[in-house]
């Protein structure tokens, strides 16, 4: 435990070191969250590192961020953070604990709400359960402006259902072929359930913005052909060694590295995010309306 509190000591002394780009006004809490999905159609592409740097960089344009860790199976963004949070989703998920007291402070002003590794698919909770876990976290509406959802990787139900209920997906993937063909399979999976649903593609560990583009292009180009939907190419985040580094000392990049060709990407992704007008679909209540239709449908 004291190793987890050293870590958790040293982050906050980097976020304070960081102080001027992340002490960006807040805005008041809004009453029209925007819920983004980051999803991956495979392990292994940074997915969560994408969702907690990312929310860094939109904590940093003064935006109030949660990130919430929907990996059920293998939960690991406090992991990440180098934060030990006493209580996580799970809590929630069986009526022990309301949703807004798992909120935990995480270093430079983020706020997360834990996941619990080996907890129960939500796609198999009796019905009464998932209607209580859902309402519990309607709560949240109106404490954040984004509400940034790591789901886990691949095409398990729980996924799925996140990623239908978002007003965005972010879909993270790598150039490589074979990340390109699990990432098609999980936007096929998505465009078959919703096809106006909105595909955000990040490329992950890109040596050049060449190849970024490539592999962007070539995605899209076989949606539009086999699926008849659009997808959006947001960016690219280049391989840096901060990345690797900061994972094996459990500190985002984000602010141990701020000025790093990661960091800088990241920041980018997030100004485009910003700057993009808000949807009507947005809201954490809408959110909730939908991941309650989703998760019934996938029930029957």
């Amino acid at each position: 435990m004291s190793g987890m509190r050293d870590q958790a000591e040293r982050l906050r002394q980097i976020a304070e070191s960081y102080k001027a780009e992340l002490s960006a006004p807040r805005r008041p809490p809004s009453r029209r969250t925007r819920v983004l999905a980051v999803t991956s159609g495979k392990g292994g592409v940074g997915k969560t590192n994408v969702s907690v740097n990312l929310s860094y960089a939109l904590l940093a344009m003064g935006r109030e961020v949660t990130v919430l860790d929907a990996d059920l199976g293998l939960a690991n963004v406090d992991v990440l953070l180098g934060t030990a949070p006493h209580m996580h989703l799970g809590h929630a998920i069986t009526g022990q604990a309301d949703i807004l007291d798992l909120i935990y402070q995480a270093p430079g002003g983020l706020k997360l709400i834990a996941g619990g590794s080996g907890l129960e698919d939500l796609a198999d909770l009796p019905e009464s359960d998932l209607q209580r876990f859902i309402q519990t976290l309607r709560k949240l509406e109106g404490h954040t402006d984004f509400l940034v959802v790591d789901t886990g990787a691949g095409l398990g139900r729980t996924v799925t259902n996140f990623v239908l209920a978002a007003d965005a997906v972010l879909m993270v993937t790598t150039p490589e072929p074979t990340s390109l063909t699990d990432a098609y399979a999980l936007c096929k999976a998505v465009v078959r359930k919703n096809p106006a649903a909105d595909i955000k593609l990040i490329i992950n560990q890109v040596e050049n913005r060449a190849d970024a583009q490539e592999a962007a292009d070539r995605l899209s180009a076989t949606v539009l052909r086999f699926l008849g939907a659009s997808l959006e190419y947001l960016g690219a985040i280049p391989v840096d060694r901060e990345v690797s580094r900061s994972v094996r000392h459990q500190q985002p990049f984000f602010l141990s590295a701020p000025h790093s060709p990661a960091s800088q990407a990241v920041r980018e992704l997030a100004q485009r995010l910003v700057g993009e007008p808000g949807s009507p679909r947005a809201g954490v209540g809408l959110f909730f309306d939908r991941l309650t239709r989703v998760f019934a449908r996938s029930n029957h």
